[in-house]
Formats: C-alpha cells, sequence, structure tokens
C-alpha cells in the first residue's frame, strides 16, 4: 500500500457483531457495598454493568446488563450509554454516554477511558449532559498519556522495547501520584473496542456517497470522501488509447522533440528507478518513442510507460525493444525487478546479462538469485542462464548452490528453488559425464574423468555435512557449565576425540566461503571461541596447499543480512577502484548457511574498545607496529594514509547503506592501519540506540588524524566527498540490487521494502550536483563529529560487555 493511500472498510457492508470489552472500572467508589456474612447464605452485592443503544437521541432495543462485555450490531451512528450500578436498583454509581463513531465518522478501536457522572445516569441525547469523554479545558497529563497509549497499541506508533518498557514504568508513577491527589479523584470505566483490519467508515445502508458536511463560516478543513478516486477518467482513457492507436506509429516514426520536450526527456531520464512515471511523462515518452531508440538510457523508461494489457500495444514495444540501442548490464538488472511481468522483457535482460564476465556476474549472484521470485514460471530463461554459467566457474557453482538451499525453507517459493537446485546438479553431472565440463584447471590429476563430476559435486555437497556437524558441536559446547576458558578447552576435546574425523576429512572439502580453496581438516590447538551470547567458534582449517586458513562459524545468528552489507562494501570498492580510488577497504567473506547460521572470514584485527583500553589512543597502537621517528605522529605515513582512506571509505559506506547500532565493539582495526566494520543487525536508517549520528566518527578516529583542524582530517574529509560522488553515480546499480531483494525475508527489509528502498535513494541527494553534494557531505561529517550523545551510549555499552 502506497505512503498516500488510505483503505477502509464501509459500516454498511459489515455484517459482523462489534465487540466491546468491559476491562475495569478505576476510581474509588464513595459508599463501596458491605459483604454480608456467608453463613446466611447471601451474595455480596454485585456491581454490574447497563448498557444502552441510542439513535438520534432515542433509545434502540432493549438495555443489556453485564460484568463482562457486550455485543452490538456496527452500523449504528451514534451513543453507546453504559452504566456502572450496584447490585440493586437504589445502587446507582454513575452513568457515562460515548460515540460510536468519532468526528472522522470513522469506528472507535482500542482502548477507552470513560468518565462517569456520580449518580447520574447516562442520557444518551444530543448533545449529551453526560459525556464520557472528557472536555478539552479539563484535560491532563493523564489524560494526553492514555491517548497516547492507545494509539500505541493500534500500531500507530513505533514500537522500541527498550525505550517503550521505561516509559510505560514512568506512566505508571504519574498515574499513581495523580490517583493519590483529591483533584483527580474521577470514577472511570475503561472498555476495549475491537479492530478491524482497516478503518471502518460511517455510511447508512444504500447510500454511494457521505450526506454533504454543513456549510461552516470557519476556516476549519473538512474531509470529503471522493468514491471516483483511483478510478480511470473515461475520456482521458480514450484519449489515451486514440494517442497509442497503431496508426499514429507512422506519424510518430518522423516525430521529434522540441527543445522544452527534449529537456523535459533528459529530465526523465535521469530519474531514480524508484520513481514512478506520472500520465503525462509517460504519454510524452511514447510520443517521442521512435527518436529515442539511439539512447540506450531510455529503455528501461520506455517499458515503463507501456500499457502492458494492451496486446497490440505490448507487441508494438517487444518490438521496438528488439530494435533498440543495448542496454548496459546495470540497467538489465531494472528488467528483472518485479515492476516488469513481461516474460519478452526478463528474457531481454537475461540476453543482456549474458554478456557480464564471471567477476560481475558474482557481484550480482545474489540477488539475481532473489529475482527468480519474480518470475513466471519455475524453469525461467533466468534461472537456465545462471545454472549454464556455474558449469564454467566452480565459485558460481558453489554460491549458487547456497543461495538456492538457503531459500528452500520459504515455504512460498521453495517448489521454485527445489526446482533450480535440482537442474543444477542434473547439469553438473549430465555435462561431467560426457566429458564436456569446463573446471578442467581446478580438478586433481591423474582422476578418472568420468568421475569427475560426482567427485566435484559431492565436495560442495559436503560443504552442508560440515556445517551440521559443526552445528552440533556448537549446542554441545554452549551446554557446557562455567566461562569461556571451560567451553573453548571442551570444543578442542571434541575436535581431538569424538569428531576427530574432522581434524582430517576422507576427501577434500571445497571452502564454503572461497570455494577456489580446498580444506582438508581442522586444527583442533589454534580454534576457539567468541566470548560473546552466540558463543561463535573460531575455527582454522587446513588447506590443500599446505596453509591454513580462519573462519568464524555461527548459530542463531540471521546472517543474510551481514551477507548483503558485506556484498555491497565488495561492490562499492570495486566500482571506487575503477575510479582509481583505493581506499583499503576489507571487504571479509559472509556466507549464510542457513536461516540461522553461517561462516565469516576471520580477520586478525582488535577492536577500538580493546585498542583504547590498552594503549589509550589508536596512535599508540599503530607505532607499535609500524613506527617512524620522522613520520607523522610517530608512524610510517602510508600507515596514517592507509588508516585515513579506510575510515574514509567506511564513512560513506555505513551513511548510504544506513548502518545503525555503531559502537567501539563492532569497530576493528588490523595491524596495516585498515579499519573496518563487523555487525551489522540494523541498517537502513534503523538503530536500537537512540540520536544515533549519521556517521559513526567517534572523536579517537578524529585524534589519530591530528585533529579537526590537521592536514590529514582536511585529506579524510576530501576522500569522504570524492567516494560519494562517485558512489552517487551508480546510484541506479545500488538501488536496483536493493530492489531485487524487496521479496527477501532479510529483515530490515522485509519489514518495509519500499519505506528501505526510499530511505536508501534520499541518502544519495540525487537533487544536488557534484558541487553542492561535497558541501552537503562536508556539513555531514562536522555533524557527526559534535554528536554528543552517542559518547555517553558508549560508555554504556562498554559496562554491559565488561559484565557479560
Amino acid at each position: 500500500m502506497g505512503g498516500n493511500e488510505f483503505r477502509f472498510f464501509l459500516s454498511c457492508d459489515i455484517n459482523l457483531p462489534v465487540t466491546f470489552r468491559i476491562e475495569r472500572l478505576e476510581g474509588c467508589l464513595p459508599n463501596p457495598p458491605a459483604e454480608i456474612d456467608s453463613p446466611t447464605g447471601n451474595r455480596n452485592a454485585e456491581i454490574f454493568v447497563e448498557c444502552t443503544l441510542h439513535i438520534d437521541g432515542a433509545p434502540f432495543g432493549l438495555s443489556t446488563k453485564t460484568r463482562t462485555f457486550v455485543s452490538l450490531m456496527p452500523g449504528w451512528k451514534h451513543q453507546d450509554v453504559w452504566d456502572v450500578s450496584c447490585g440493586n436498583d437504589n445502587g446507582l454509581v454513575g452513568g457515562a454516554t460515548v460515540f460510536l463513531f468519532n468526528r472522522k465518522k470513522q469506528l472507535k478501536t482500542g482502548r477507552q477511558k470513560l468518565r462517569l457522572w456520580p449518580g447520574k445516569e447516562a442520557d444518551g441525547a444530543i448533545p449529551t449532559t453526560t459525556p464520557g469523554k472528557v472536555a478539552k479545558h479539563e484535560r491532563g497529563e493523564i489524560e494526553r498519556l492514555e491517548r497516547l497509549v492507545n494509539k500505541y497499541e493500534r500500531g500507530q506508533i513505533q514500537q522500541i522495547d527498550w525505550l517503550d518498557r521505561l516509559t510505560f514504568k514512568t506512566v505508571d508513577k504519574i498515574k499513581e501520584r495523580e490517583s493519590m491527589t483529591s483533584e483527580n479523584s474521577h470514577l472511570s470505566l475503561v472498555v476495549n473496542f475491537c479492530s478491524f483490519e482497516h478503518r471502518v467508515v460511517f455510511q447508512e445502508s444504500g447510500a454511494n456517497f457521505f450526506a454533504p458536511s454543513p456549510v461552516s463560516s470557519t476556516n476549519e478543513l473538512v474531509t470529503v470522501w471522493d468514491p471516483e478516486v483511483g478510478r480511470t477518467n473515461p475520456s482521458e482513457h480514450k484519449q489515451l488509447k486514440l494517442a497509442r492507436s497503431l496508426t499514429r506509429g507512422i506519424i510518430d516514426r518522423d516525430l521529434k522533440p522540441s527543445v522544452n520536450e527534449r529537456r523535459s526527456i533528459q529530465g526523465i531520464l535521469k530519474y531514480p528507478p524508484t520513481r514512478a512515471l506520472t500520465g503525462d511523462e509517460r504519454q510524452l515518452l511514447w510520443k517521442f518513442r521512435f527518436s529515442l531508440m539511439s539512447e540506450k538510457k531510455a529503455l528501461t523508461k520506455f517499458l515503463r510507460c507501456v500499457e502492458w494489457s494492451d496486446v497490440q500495444e505490448a507487441k508494438q514495444a517487444i518490438d521496438l525493444m528488439g530494435k533498440w540501442e543495448t542496454i548496459d548490464v546495470t540497467d538489465a538488472l531494472e528488467l528483472l525487478s518485479p515492476v516488469f511481468e513481461s516474460e519478452e522483457v526478463r528474457a531481454y535482460a537475461v540476453s543482456v546479462l549474458e554478456r557480464a564476465d564471471d567477476e560481475e556476474l558474482k557481484c550480482y549472484l545474489l540477488q539475481l538469485v532473489q529475482a527468480l521470485r519474480f518470475e513466471r514460471s519455475d524453469k525461467s530463461r533466468l534461472s537456465h542462464f545462471l545454472v549454464q554459467r556455474s558449469l564454467s566457474n566452480i565459485e558460481i557453482a558453489s554460491f549458487l548452490r547456497w543461495y538456492v538451499a538457503v531459500e528452500l525453507h520459504d515455504p512460498a517459493y521453495a517448489k521454485r528453488y527445489y526446482c533450480t537446485y535440482d537442474m543444477l546438479e542434473d547439469s553438473m553431472m549430465r555435462l561431467l559425464k560426457s566429458q564436456n565440463f569446463f573446471f578442467n584447471k581446478q580438478l586433481e590429476a591423474g582422476v578418472n574423468r568420468d568421475e569427475d563430476g560426482f567427485k566435484l559435486w559431492q565436495s560442495l555437497v559436503r560443504q552442508t555435512e560440515l556445517t551440521a556437524q559443526l552445528c552440533s558441536i556448537m549446542r554441545d559446547v554452549r551446554n557446557v557449565r562455567g566461562g569461556t576458558q571451560k567451553k573453548i578447552e571442551k570444543l578442542r576435546q571434541l575436535l581431538s576425540g569424538l569428531l576427530s574425523e574432522l581434524t582430517y576429512f576422507d576427501e577434500p572439502i571445497r571452502s564454503p566461503l572461497a570455494p577456489g580453496i580446498l580444506i582438508t581438516g581442522i586444527v583442533p590447538t589454534e580454534s576457539s571461541i567468541f566470548k560473546s551470547a552466540l558463543h561463535p567458534l573460531r575455527l582454522t582449517f587446513r588447506t590443500a596447499s599446505g596453509g591454513t586458513c580462519k573462519v568464524i562459524f555461527k548459530k542463531g545468528d540471521d546472517l543474510r543480512q551481514d551477507q548483503l552489507v558485506i556484498q555491497m562494501v565488495s561492490l562499492m570498492d570495486r566500482l571506487l577502484k575503477l575510479e582509481n580510488l583505493d581506499l583499503h577497504l576489507t571487504p571479509y567473506k559472509v556466507l549464510a548457511t542457513g536461516q540461522d547460521e553461517g561462516m565469516l572470514e576471520f580477520i586478525p584485527s582488535s577492536s577500538l574498545a580493546q585498542i583504547l583500553s590498552e594503549h589509550r589512543s589508536i596512535v599508540s597502537y599503530l607505532q607499535r607496529f609500524h613506527p617512524d621517528e620522522d613520520g607523522p605522529f610517530g608512524i610510517t605515513a602510508q600507515c596514517l594514509e592507509t588508516f585515513i582512506k579506510s575510515c574514509a571509505g567506511y564513512s560513506v559506506i555505513t551513511y548510504i547503506l544506513g548502518i545503525g547500532d555503531r559502537h567501539l565493539d563492532n569497530l576493528l582495526l588490523r595491524d596495516d592501519g585498515r579499519l573496518f566494520h563487523v555487525d551489522f543487525a540494523f541498517i537502513l536508517g534503523r538503530d536500537p540506540k537512540p540520536f544515533p549520528p549519521p556517521m559513526k566518527l567517534c572523536k579517537e578516529m578524529v585524534e589519530a588524524m591530528g585533529g579537526a583542524e590537521s592536514q590529514y582530517y582536511t585529506r579524510f574529509k576530501s576522500y569522504c566527498c570524492e567516494a560519494y560522488n562517485i558512489l552517487r553515480k551508480s546510484s541506479n546499480l545500488i538501488l536496483n540490487l536493493f530492489h531485487l531483494m524487496a521479496g527477501s525475508n532479510i529483515p530490515d527489509i522485509a519489514s518495509d521494502p519500499e519505506k528501505g528502498i526510499l530511505k536508501l535513494q534520499e541518502k544519495f541527494r540525487l537533487d544536488l550536483d557534484d558541487e553542492d553534494a561535497i558541501h552537503f557531505f562536508q556539513d555531514l561529517i562536522t555533524d557527526s563529529v559534535s554528536a554528543l550523545f552517542p559518547q555517553m551510549v558508549e560508555t554504556i555499552h562498554r559496562w554491559a560487555q565488561y559484565w557479560r
């Protein structure tokens, strides 16, 4: 549902009872009923509620007495009367009148607090003398808080667990304090109105429109419902059909846009892929479609203006698409988004992707697997393309297998991904048996070629068996009572004893993180466990070449979001290097092997929290590894330059991707001065901490550059602005990749894909030219450095880590 849409039900269309649940009576009764001795057999006096429905001030139907709830039919316009009475006829406590519908003619929902008028029976009249709603001039802090709580319960206020707990605790204290004052000793009845999926708007049965609002002499805005909103205008539709008729093709072929029309078209071609075209813009592109065929950037916009439900128009568009200037690979990704359903258009996009080399294809492979969700068949052109390309590259084959295997747990698309998985397995085995496989350089010498296919596929399948064994080890280690050291001892004991087959594998296994590397076993003495809640494993694998590689294995954490972020870091690093800007980033490898498990490449490094604790400053730490008496701050110029560049690169990337929850424990520094980020549980602007700065740039990082007035800090800002403008040029590529992830189960995207992509688009500031973008980003850096509140949060986080 778009941000400007308002979906609702009409009350006359609902044939269901609306339930009012009476929750409690708040306040002190003036004369509480005395209890009667039980030996006499008499009951204690009861308090009950009497409810009467009124229409236009007159009673409608019989009264209902109950102690639990009362059920009424919807569609009635005005009042319910709620009387609270004692168990005898003379024990009236009070009454109140409440309208079923508010001033906007919407059915009231959620919890409502009705003030009772002591000793008075609710009248149900218009206007009423016993309103349950507190008058505006009498409302205090309690009433304001209750209105906010009601909005929170209806989902109109965002839920933030830690802040909600603090807020409700404070609200309870305020209520307790207010209730003790004599001024706030009113009796109130709390009732709960039921809710529907959408708002319920009042309408009389048989009416086609709302009754016109009375003319007001004031300047008050009046909300009017127009039943024609969203419907096609017949006149405009007819004009559009005539303008796009096939007979006009002869005339349109020779049309050339004027200067103003050319300017408008160029503006449209610069739109981001997330922006929808207006009716006039679509008409303009269609009118000059023939003159635009030489501009490859115009094809995706042209295909957006086609009325695909019109068979003749769709056929004409497909014919033009085949004659259009061939688009770039990055633009072809847009045609695989859910916006385009035509099989011909999607097949054309795949034909363009076939021109991409393996390195570029690996950059988009994760999104292409997600794009299978938007295909119209299980065995689509896209799935065949991915399988065929995997047959010529072992890394693509391995990653494709893993990306597809993770999606098998999605019940909505499991059948499609099972089909792709089977196609991959069958194709590899069939081609190998016919000795037509292309992995010759990566196969072991002396192996019978008829067995190569089976062995290669099994080396990929054994990756899954390995991760299953690692999950079993983690369960055993977590059950060990005691500190981290005891868990480490248990891990090494398992690897050396019961699970000694993991020390030396029977057959080499291709590393899930780097399929080109064969691993032969785990080194128990070099394996350990991290000190954190999930106790991730740090494992050292032997390689067939005689070396080692270190990985981290996690269970209980969804790494698909980290996998996406690192893929973006790797892609942005590639884009920057293509412009001859190497910012010394560290795009370590991440692979989700399940919905709550995965592997990460281990990079030897130390967290900034640990460095500042042991060395007091970043400069002191770098002096230990790269001392130079003649260099800046006593370290080598190259080491400082590496630090400055990596800080600039990650400052820009974390800002664009909206990375949240940044603290000194997930900012790591390598010995050569490369800084990098880890742990991406919050992206696209989400952050569990209040008032997060736009970028994570702590004062210790600025001090390592010599302070905010130094030449090195100026160089840092220059690198930031240069990188920002380079990535802005590739904004369409990045937006297209995120759009293809819209159907994924990645938490921060699945919650609201449209909102997340718009947030990402906003970070690029496409409305600015390069010079204005530089000024904007410099101001952004200044705001981030001067942010004070995150320093307080950092201290709190450090305390939490200490007691973990």
